[in-house]
C-alpha cells in the first residue's frame, strides 16, 4: 500500500486544518469542517483494520468510523508523528524510521532513544505545521506525557505549540482539562493529545489480547469524555499513527541464525517489519534478501522505492538516511536481531506496508 501523499496521508492533516485557521497558502485536501478550534486526538497504534474488528470494545469510535487515511513509510512513531506535526511526508523530513542511519554522525540514530549529542532542530530543521499555525495567529498546544518536553524527537517532529504535560496517564479528568485549555486559549485554536497505552498493550500482549482490548476500551470512553466535556464548536479529529499484526515466533527471521544475510551490510537499522540496510552493494544484498524471503517481502534498492514512491518526494540531502536495501514484509513475519534483545520480547509489530499497519481512521467527534 503506497501512501496517498498529498491527497490522503497524516502529513495532509494538520495543512487541511490549517486552511480553515487562516494560514496561507494551506489548502485542504481532506475535506474537512470549518472551525475556529480543533484537538486532534493521536491514538499510537490505532489502525483502521483493529478499530473494524474489534468495535465492540470501541462503540464510540466505530460507530464514527468509515474514513480512513494512511501513515507514511515506514508506518511507525516516529516517522507518523514527524510526518503530523510537519505536513511533510517523509522524504521531505528525513525522520526515516524509528532507528535510521544518520550520516552526519555516521551511527544509526535511535528516535525514541535519542542521543544527547544530537540535536533535534539539527536533524529536522524545516517548519513545523506548528510554527506556522502559531504565525498565522493561531493558538496551539500539545498535551502529552511529561516525559516528552523538549526531547530530540518532539523538537524534530512537534516544534511550536504550548507543551501541557501529562504526569499522570491514568487521570482522564485532568488530561481532558488540559485539552479544554489547549482549545479556548484564543480566538482560534488547535490542540494536540496524545495516547500511547494502545500501542504498548499491543507491543508487549498482542491485538486482541485482552489487556489491549481494555485499553482500546479506555481510549473509547477518554475520546467520548473529550466530546462530552469540550464545546460544541471544537470539532474533535481522531486519528493513529500505524496499525499493528501480531508476529509468531515461528515466522522471525534472526539474522545472526543466518549470517549469509549480513554479508556485506555495514548497518541494521529500522525495525522488525521494516529493517533498512546499509551497503556499498546494494545489489549484491537486495538479491540475497529476495532469494530468502521471496513472497515473504517486499524488496527493494532505495532508488527502487523512491520511485515506487514509498516516502513521497525525497530531498537528495535526506536521501541517505534511508536504507541502501529495504526489507518490508508481506506476511505476518518479521527480520529480528539478537542486539537489540527487547524487540525479540515483542508480539504485536508495525512498519512495512500491509494495510493492517498503514490505514488509519479519521474520525470527526
Amino acid at each position: 500500500m503506497v501512501p496517498g501523499y498529498g491527497r490522503s496521508t497524516l502529513a495532509d492533516l494538520l495543512p487541511s486544518l490549517a486552511a480553515h485557521l487562516g494560514v496561507p497558502g494551506a489548502q485542504d485536501v481532506l475535506g474537512l469542517p470549518d472551525a475556529e478550534r480543533y484537538l486532534v486526538v493521536l491514538v499510537d497504534g490505532l489502525g483502521a483494520a483493529q478499530l473494524a474488528t474489534y468495535a465492540a470494545e470501541a462503540p464510540f469510535l466505530a460507530a464514527r468510523a468509515g474514513r480512513t487515511i494512511t501513515s507514511g513509510v515506514p508506518s511507525t512513531t516516529a516517522t507518523s508523528i514527524t510526518s503530523l506535526g510537519t505536513g511533510l511526508a517523509p522524504g521531505r523530513h528525513g525522520i526515516a524510521g524509528y532507528a535510521f542511519w544518520y550520516p552526519e554522525a555516521q551511527r544509526v540514530l535511535q528516535t525514541l532513544r535519542w542521543p544527547p549529542d544530537i540535536n533535534g532542530l539539527d536533524v529536522q530543521p524545516q517548519l513545523t505545521a506548528f510554527e506556522r499555525l502559531e504565525r498565522a495567529g493561531v493558538r496551539t498546544a500539545a498535551i502529552a506525557p511529561a516525559f516528552f518536553a523538549g526531547t530530540g524527537l518532539t523538537t524534530a517532529a512537534l516544534r511550536g505549540p504550548s507543551f501541557l504535560p501529562v504526569h499522570d496517564e491514568t487521570d482522564a479528568a485532568r488530561r481532558v482539562a488540559l485539552a479544554g485549555q489547549a482549545v479556548t486559549a484564543g480566538p482560534r485554536t488547535l490542540g494536540y493529545f496524545y495516547e500511547r497505552q494502545l500501542d504498548h498493550a499491543g507491543h508487549e500482549h498482542g491485538v486482541g489480547s485482552g489487556p489491549w482490548l481494555a485499553q482500546l476500551a479506555t481510549v473509547d470512553a477518554l475520546v467520548a469524555r473529550l466530546r462530552d466535556e469540550l464545546g460544541d464548536d471544537v470539532v474533535i479529529v481522531v486519528t493513529g499513527d500505524h496499525g499493528m499484526v501480531n508476529v509468531p515466533r515461528a515466522n522471525r527471521v534472526v539474522v545472526e541464525d543466518e549470517p549469509e544475510l549480513l554479508a556485506e551490510v555495514t548497518a541494521l537499522a529500522g525495525e522488525g517489519r521494516l529493517r533498512q540496510l546499509m551497503t556499498r552493494h546494494p545489489d549484491a544484498v537486495a538479491t540475497r534478501w529476495r532469494d530468502r524471503l521471496g513472497e515473504q517481502a517486499w524488496v527493494r534498492r532505495r532508488e527502487e522505492a523512491v520511485e515506487e514512491g514509498w516516502f513521497g518526494e525525497v530531498s537528495p540531502r535526506l536521501a541517505g538516511r534511508f536504507g541502501d536495501v529495504l526489507v518490508a514484509m508481506a506476511d505476518d513475519g518479521a527480520v529480528m536481531t539478537r542486539t537489540l534483545p527487547k524487540e525479540l520480547r515483542l508480539v504485536g509489530m508495525h512498519g512495512s506496508l500491509t494495510a493492517e499497519e498503514m490505514t488509519v481512521p479519521l474520525i470527526l467527534a
